[in-house]
């Protein structure tokens, strides 16, 4: 078979539900759910992180973020009654990503889009890409979604063009002038869906009027919870979590069919280029969605938080992979995969061996691309050991045989639920189930241990509570 072409478009801050084909009735995305009838939808697919620098270190990679020792946003940083962990603000350069090795076997790297793996010294050609679009220390688009964007390494377009559709332009360019006598590697990161949300005025008119069609404007779609959990500085106001309950929002919604038709553009070019039947095409997210603070502009339920927790909703996320020929059409695949998989999947797919000086924790999906239900696998692992900006805690957590154990660093507890029966994480059965969680306890212990992860301390800033002196009856000392 000649070597595929492989797409791999990487969607920032997109949830679990937010296409029609994963359950959304308020988004319209025709062209990504047609995607998924023509190759297959995976319901079980993991981001390795709650948020985004991790989960792409691991994909360029093939390592979880523990591994390779970037466990937080690069930039990011929070405390509360556990002190930050240090990790790494950058992709090293010793690691040979999955670009270099596919580059190395005869393939046309390109970069299009978000990068957050690091500056100037750590960007996608210092990582084995030839062409690099866009791609920066960014970790969102700073001067916002219309150009000019005052992106280092994008050139502003027209003022008002949108960034989206910019990038989709020159992933497609990038098509007509591309070698015909080797294959592609195009690694498609866009910057949407994160903040700030802003999408075509159109399109959000659209939104709107659906909105109040369907009453929707009429609901209040935001219940406001607990104080977020960290560190905050004297005089400054507490953050709340605002958890969004319903689909609801017009301009998140407008970004959504706006992403969704440039997808739906770069397959349209693929059949024009006559690359369709020989193109391996991957699209997927690199956290959950954002549902419960910085506007919580979608809605994850019935899954549990959002992009910032190691629950469900902050890395279960939507995967569809088309590749003709080999993944047969309108499946639906139930196995466990995490974002480390990607790197041994395209180096099999292209045909290339596993590098040896390169440890991999991921395992290639080619079995279940061929129409194979499940992995030899015995657990997936995250470990988040920090203060999101939405709310969640330093944790980590293991999946095996159905179950998910959640460790809370901040009492070192432990939460138990059984997705299969519980996909909301709504019923903890650590005290009914002691053997499950010892069990899955000691397995994640062990691979902390083995990936030398970072265990968060207590802070010694951290406020102690004052001293409470008990009521005492008059007579007590007599």
């Amino acid at each position: 078979m000649t070597r595929p072409n492989i797409i791999f478009i990487l969607i920032d801050d997109m949830g679990w539900r937010d296409l029609g084909c994963y359950g959304s009735s308020f988004y319209e995305t025709p062209c990504l759910d047609a995607l998924a009838r023509e190759g297959v939808r995976f319901t079980n697919a993991y981001a390795a992180a709650p948020v985004c620098s991790p989960t792409r270190a691991s994909v360029m990679s093939g390592k979880y973020p523990a591994r390779v020792g970037i466990t937080q946003y690069i930039g990011g940083r929070n405390e509360g009654r556990l002190c930050d962990v240090p990790y790494l603000h950058y992709l090293p350069l010793e690691e040979t990503s999955v670009a270099s090795a596919l580059r190395e076997g005869g393939y046309q790297t390109w970069h299009v889009g978000k990068w957050h793996l690091g500056d100037e010294k750590f960007f996608p050609q210092r990582h084995g890409f030839d062409v690099n679009i866009g791609g920066c220390h960014w970790g969102h688009p700073s001067g916002g979604y219309f150009s000019p964007y005052k992106n280092p390494v994008l050139s502003d377009g027209p003022v008002g063009e949108y960034l989206t559709d910019r990038l989709t332009d020159e992933a497609i360019a990038l098509l007509a002038k591309r070698d015909r006598a080797r294959p592609f590697f195009l690694n498609l990161w866009h910057y949407a869906v994160h903040t700030p949300i802003q999408a075509p005025a159109a399109l959000v008119e659209k939104y709107r009027q659906k909105a109040a069609r369907l009453k929707l404007d009429q609901i209040d779609p935001i219940i406001e919870g607990e104080v977020v959990p960290k560190l905050y500085a004297p005089g400054q106001t507490p953050a709340r979590v605002k958890r969004r309950m319903l689909q609801s929002h017009v301009e998140y919604a407008a970004m959504m069919e706006n992403l969704d038709t440039n997808v739906g553009r770069l397959m349209a070019a693929l059949e024009e280029h006559g690359l369709r039947e020989n193109t391996l095409a991957v699209f997927t997210s690199d956290n959950g969605g954002l549902s419960t603070a910085e506007g919580s502009p979608t809605c994850n339920l019935p899954l549990s938080e959002g992009k910032g927790w190691s629950y469900e909703g902050g890395t279960r996320v939507c995967q569809i992979m088309r590749w003709p020929g080999v993944i047969g059409a309108g499946r639906t695949c139930g196995a466990s995969t995490t974002s480390p998989d990607f790197y041994p999947t395209f180096l099999e797919a292209a045909g290339l061996p596993l590098r040896p000086a390169q440890h991999c924790d991921g395992i290639s999906l080619m079995p279940l691309l061929r129409g194979g239900e499940s992995l030899h696998r015995d657990a997936i692992y995250f470990h988040y050991p920090h203060y999101s900006n939405q709310g969640g805690t330093p944790s980590a957590a293991v999946i095996s045989e159905g179950y998910k154990l959640i460790q809370l660093f901040e009492d070192d507890s432990v939460q138990l639920f059984d997705l299969d029966a519980d996909i909301a994480e709504a019923h903890d059965l650590a005290p009914a189930l002691p053997d499950v969680a010892v069990r899955l306890r000691r397995m994640l212990a062990a691979w902390q241990q083995d990936v030398l992860a970072k265990i968060p301390e207590p802070n010694p800033r951290w406020p102690r509570p004052p001293r409470v002196v008990p009521d005492v009856p008059n007579n007590a000392c007599e």
